[in-house]
């Protein structure tokens, strides 16, 4: 029997019924939905569901975004297309089968021991013998013989005219037709797990039950009742995020456009979280001790959920999908970042809750301090790539190596990892009246960037302007002490006129010989200027338009329109020289007006300046006025749970099972049909050479041939072994 790939033909009804009804139930229509939805979700899994639509926005700008929101590739599990093809899937392969199983199911109890003794000649595998025993007796002794190996056997007597002859008909491998109906079952059955267990039944309460989605904010306990399911929802997927020591009974299901709140038949109470981590930082182990408060009966279950070890209660299962924070507390330390020397432009501390916000107010302009995140660990590569300076040469060609990095495992090149904790960090936004923000990312502690011992540990202040946009960090030398003090004290007295004069004058004391006046006054000069430069206009006074402000860069634009453009790198040498000279100078006035001991002129310190100089320079581009110091926190960890009411789960798994072992039928086990003709001998010679003469009377001539399905190896020795057996015909 062949599976045919049409479908069913109608003798009566319209042309386009007709060709509809075929169409939807033929084999070629249930592929191509079948490759639909295979490339469907090849787009779901590739692009990450259900972000938030400004994600959508950075990644393919505003007219793409809405294009594919609108056809639903944010959400296509869920989408209308994606449900219809599911039902069409269900409803074409369920006529495939119901067209084609008959057929099978018939063909399993045929054995076609009708078939004519000279087609047996025609088939690729055939042979002829003779046997010493009548008819009758061989045809039992092969049939018994068969029967023993697993075949299903089938005798028939024929009136031939040289006496009655038998034919024995045999079949093995009929699960192979069974495997058909197995994976088709399968995808039916997949589908419509798939239909239950998705969005279709919540859309269905939706429309019937006049459920919207929620799009404000605000308490949970607040939200109307149009925008909740009931517990009794036969189906959901739902995310509860619980805090440790606290309870909720009500998770949430993200739609498009907002969310709906599932009412829960219990609550859940986080005891407490445990995370545990690798070397390099990735999560090893996170699991969350449970109450589960059953809200009809008031009974307290204690549970342990961790990942792939789900908890379970009246039909819903609890999993373990991630962490969060819990609404940490921290304490931030406001660090005037302007380039100011009044002496109003002092530090304070701001407490706050992660997930908060707080109120700046600076006269007139008005700001919102947003605390976004706090993360305790960070484990940062320190290795070769990762040390400060490890720049790459944009003109260096190393073919080795672009070869050992795309080759295999075996093959791949190591990269020297240095892994290390740099400790906490915040997260936080600064907004304008206006609503625009700037993300910002600092860390607690200063890091040390290499090896070197003389070189400072920096303190990271990192800025990005929109979340697609990587942090870009501000580097800040720590003091003796291991604080910003010395550099902030350094930037206050570098936007005072006051005491660049008297650094300036203090640095040309030391380098100008008392006799040389001439000299020093060139020096002063020269110094004065390299330092008003470098420290920029008055911010009273405000940028100059299309130029630099201050820093270095306002330096190299000086000297590229006031000196010639061969004497620049001499003149700049001289300059920069000048400028770390008297800036050295500066930092020993502020330490002295603070009661503190000079610097003192070794490696150390002339790494802390030359840093400084560098942070200095890019200070003047920090886009805030403060940036926010993380000087104490009080950890509060929240769990992520996911909570499913999945009735299609054990169909989906019936359906796996089901089309394991179809597939495994299909391609492994080979269907057989064996034929044995049994005439009785006698007359003249047949087309073989034997002899039927009187003399072989009580014996038979036997006529043997074997189809198969799938033409191989096996069945070519599989024949030869049958051959030997039942016609003792040597191999």
């Amino acid at each position: 029997m062949t599976v045919s790939t049409h479908g069913l033909r109608l003798k009566s009804g319209s042309h386009m019924l007709r060709s509809s009804v075929e169409l939807l139930s033929s084999m070629r229509f249930s592929i191509s939905l079948l490759t639909v939805i295979c490339i469907a979700s090849v787009i779901g899994t590739v692009l990450k569901q259900q972000e938030p639509i400004s994600n959508y926005v950075n990644q393919f700008g505003p007219f793409w975004a809405q294009v594919f929101g609108a056809v639903g590739l944010y959400t296509v599990y869920s989408a209308w297309w994606f449900m219809l093809i599911l039902a069409f899937l269900v409803v074409s392969t369920s006529l495939c089968i119901s067209r084609n199983t008959p057929k099978i199911l018939a063909d399993l109890n045929q054995l076609k021991e009708n078939i004519r003794e000279q087609s047996l000649k025609a088939f690729a595998h055939r042979a002829e013998g003779a046997l010493a025993e009548p008819p009758e007796l061989a045809a039992r002794r092969i049939g018994q013989t068969l029967v023993q190996g697993g075949w299903r056997v089938k005798l028939q007597q024929r009136t031939a005219p040289a006496g009655d002859g038998w034919m024995v008909a045999a079949k093995a491998g009929a699960a192979n037709k069974l495997g058909y109906i197995a994976a088709h079952s399968a995808i039916v059955l997949v589908c419509v797990g798939g239909l239950l267990d998705g969005d279709l039944v919540v859309r269905a309460q939706m429309w019937l039950n006049n459920k919207s989605i929620y799009t404000g904010g605000g308490l949970i306990a607040d939200v109307p009742a149009r925008h909740r399911l009931s517990e009794h929802n036969p189906t959901f997927r739902a995310n509860l995020l619980v805090a440790e020591g606290t309870q909720s009974g009500t998770a949430i299901l993200n739609q498009p456009g907002g969310v709906l709140l599932q009412d829960l038949p219990f609550s859940v109470e986080l005891k407490k979280f445990i995370v545990e981590y690798y070397s390099t930082g990735m999560p090893k182990l996170f699991a969350s001790e449970i109450v589960i408060h059953d809200k009809e009966t008031g009974e307290k279950i204690p549970a342990r959920v961790e990942v792939n070890h789900p908890a379970r209660h009246k039909g819903i299962e609890i999993y373990q999908s991630s962490f969060d924070d819990g609404g940490s507390s921290v304490t931030l330390k406001a660090v005037p970042m302007a380039a100011s020397a009044q002496p109003a432009s002092k530090a304070f501390e701001i407490q706050g809750t992660i997930g908060g916000s707080s109120s700046l107010t600076n006269g007139t302009e008005k700001m919102t301090l947003e605390f976004t995140a706090l993360r305790v660990i960070n484990v940062e590569n320190f290795g070769d790539s990762g040390k400060l300076g490890a720049v790459v040469d944009v003109r260096k060609v190393d073919l080795r190596q672009a070869i050992d990095s795309r080759l295999g495992a075996a093959n791949k090149t190591r990269e020297n990892k240095a892994l290390r904790n740099v400790g906490p960090s915040v997260t936080y936004k600064l907004r304008d009246a206006s609503g625009q923000a700037r993300e910002f990312h600092n860390y607690m502690l200063p890091v040390k960037m290499d090896d070197a011992q003389a070189s400072p540990s920096l303190f990271l202040l990192g800025v990005r302007e929109t979340p697609a946009e990587p942090f870009q960090y501000l580097r800040i030398p720590a003091d003796e002490q291991g604080r910003m003090d010395g550099f902030l004290r350094l930037r206050r007295a570098l936007a005072d006129p006051a005491q660049r004069e008297r650094a300036v004058q203090r640095y040309v004391r030391q380098a100008i010989a008392a006799d040389r006046p001439d000299l020093a006054a060139q020096l002063v000069a020269s110094a004065s200027r390299a330092l008003a430069l470098f420290a920029g206009p008055d911010q009273t006074t405000g940028p100059a338009a299309g130029r630099p402000l201050a820093g270095l860069q306002a330096i190299s634009d000086f000297m590229e329109a006031n000196v010639p453009e061969g004497e620049r790198n001499r003149a700049g040498e001289v300059l920069v020289r000048i400028l770390n000279g008297v800036l050295f100078e500066l930092a020993q006035l502020t330490r002295e007006e603070n009661g503190l001991a000079p610097l003192p002129r070794d490696e150390r310190t002339q790494a802390f300046m030359a840093q400084a100089v560098l942070s200095l320079s890019d200070a003047h581009h920090y886009p805030a006025p403060m940036a926010f110091e993380l000087k104490d926190f009080t950890q509060v960890q929240a769990s992520v749970f996911q909570v499913a009411r999945a009735p299609g789960k054990n169909i989906v798994y019936l359906g796996c099972a089901l089309l394991i072992l179809g597939i495994f039928a299909m391609l492994y086990v080979r269907e057989r049909r064996l034929w044995v003709w049994l005439a009785p001998a006698g007359g003249p010679a047949d087309d073989a050479g034997v002899k039927k003469g009187p003399e072989s009377d009580a014996g038979s001539i036997a006529t043997m041939a074997m189809s198969t399905n799938r033409q191989t190896m096996d069945g070519d020795k599989e024949f030869e072994m049958l051959k030997t057996k039942l016609l003792q015909v040597p191999r």
